[in-house]
């Protein structure tokens, strides 16, 4: 075993030497390079807080591990909800710009800091990072580091951590998920929505309600037990086949869906808020309706009615809460199941890092079914890479070209 870590050691430190001696591609391909004695890598730029003019791709020193840290040769990256959020500035405590965006990526171990343990240059391996995953290396703790299996595509691995751990924390350690409940979930094609179902198909007799835009159903349609479009009287609707209501509704939308997901709760069930997307698309004007909806809920009013309203942030959970423990268990409960053929993360597309502006206005046109990945070897058809590697703020926001995302060509996910 020590023979075959140290071959394979040898091996991964030859591809990295080799690849960092490409030179990149015209229109900003891939490979870091060495400017003086400063080694560089590409990586998306959030250059203030705004439209999606503020994204570009640039180099920037390549990161090195510290103490308890270790260096990934980054292969994808997911892109997600809260990604549009930060990049609005519509989160709490927004950091400073410039940044580098992204929360989960999946790669290579190129490095090891001191006294990290369990893990060896080499590695197949996806992560959680504290922003500056969409690059081309990051270095994050140990402790939000995970070996993937073997037949684990990097894109899987990349479409995995976010989704597939907010649907296993809501639906089970919040909400209690058991034999004959039901659920109702809201954007149910998307990442989340596509991990609880499947999550729910490994519990018996799970009812699954779930809304989504028209032209998704007959993608999705078998995942869900009932399917409602997202623009319908889903309360009626739901209520018409199940008179109580739901046990569990999973609300990413919020605003005026908040009232609707409590009106449907049987006694005992819970509502779980883990995301505002409608704040994102501009369904919920701002900040201030978005609160105001929430205000609305009378504690006196669930007391009497027993029901449950909780909140669930995973990144929150990991970066300011301390319960790295707790998801790495939920990690491996996770990969057991996908070892076991039961659940598989579903990718909408893949993206080169200089296609991100165009990936991005896809998920807020609602547009993806499943994970839209930023694949780091891709390589950018011209016309994107152009747009996106520009330093000019001749960017529109995303509001000004709703729905031009669909009439862009892009790279399906083929098995």
């Amino acid at each position: 075993m020590a023979k075959e870590g140290a071959e394979k050691a040898e091996e991964t430190e030859q591809m990295i030497e080799k690849e960092a001696g490409k030179e990149p591609a015209e229109g900003g391909g891939g490979g870091s390079h060495r400017l003086g004695d400063a080694q560089e890598m590409r990586a998306v730029l959030l250059a203030g807080f705004g439209g999606l003019n503020k994204l570009r791709v640039s180099r920037k020193a390549m990161p090195e591990p510290q103490d308890g840290e270790l260096k990934i040769r980054v292969k994808a990256c997911g892109l997600n909800f809260i990604d549009l959020m930060v990049r609005q500035g519509n989160i709490d405590n927004p950091p400073k710009t410039p940044l580098v965006p992204g929360f989960e990526c999946s790669g290579i171990v190129e490095a090891l800091g001191d006294s990290v343990k369990g893990y060896e240059i080499g590695d197949r391996v996806m992560a959680f990072v504290n922003y500056n995953a969409w690059a081309e290396v990051v270095c994050t703790p140990v402790e939000f580091v995970y070996k993937i299996p073997d037949d684990m595509s990097f894109s899987e691995a990349a479409a995995f951590p976010m989704n597939f751990v907010t649907a296993y924390m809501m639906l089970f350690e919040v909400a209690n998920l058991r034999e004959g409940m039901s659920v109702l979930v809201h954007s149910a094609g998307g990442g989340v929505g596509q991990a609880v179902a499947q999550l729910c198909s490994t519990i018996p007799n799970v009812t699954v309600f779930g809304t989504a835009s028209t032209f998704k159903h007959e993608a999705i349609k078998d995942s869900m037990t009932h399917l409602f479009d997202r623009n319908a009287d889903y309360v009626q609707e739901v209520k018409r086949i199940s008179a109580e209501g739901v046990d569990i509704v999973l609300d990413c939308l919020c605003g005026d869906n908040t009232g609707k997901g409590l009106s449907l709760l049987k006694p005992l069930g819970t509502y779980i808020l883990y995301g505002s997307s409608n704040m994102v698309t501009g369904e919920t004007k701002s900040f201030f309706s978005f609160a105001k909806s929430v205000e609305k809920v009378n504690p006196i009013k669930l007391y009497e009615e027993n029901k449950v309203i909780a909140g669930f942030s995973l990144l929150n959970l990991l970066f300011k809460q301390g319960r790295a423990g707790l998801i790495r268990g939920v990690v491996d409960k996770l990969i057991g199941l996908y070892n076991q053929k039961k659940i598989k993360p579903v990718v909408d597309s893949l993206w080169a890092l200089e296609e991100v502006k165009e990936a991005m206005q896809r998920i807020h046109d609602r547009g993806n079914i499943g994970k839209l990945i930023l694949d780091v070897e891709k390589t950018p058809t011209p016309l994107m890479a152009n747009d996106s590697t520009e330093t000019s703020e001749a960017g529109e926001e995303e509001e000004d070209h709703e729905g031009d995302s669909e009439n862009k060509e892009r790279m399906p996910f083929i098995q």
